[in-house]
């Protein structure tokens, strides 16, 4: 995929892999990079919801098993856990 450089950008209708990179308060509406995802236990199958940028580890409340450790940003998941993006 070539470059886009800011030059060669429509201000009012950027492009929405441009949008992704920008700081959360420089982008066209403003929107936090962080979000809330029901993550899957591999264990027990038991949905736990966690924030994406969780500052500590995120226990399984059924089997007690580490679903993500927390790293300088965002929560880094275990393997073997499966998540998706809560929806508003």
């Amino acid at each position: 995929m070539a470059h886009i450089s800011m030059g060669d950008v429509d201000l009012l209708f950027p492009p929405a892999e441009l949008e992704k990179r920008r700081h959360k308060l420089k982008r066209l509406v403003q929107s936090p990079n962080s979000f809330f995802m029901d993550v899957k236990c591999p264990g027990c199958f038991s949905i736990t919801t966690v924030f994406s940028h969780a500052q500590t580890v995120v226990i399984c409340g059924g089997c007690s098993t580490v679903l993500c450790q927390p790293t300088g940003g965002k929560a880094r998941l275990t393997e073997g856990c499966s998540f998706r993006k809560k929806v508003e």
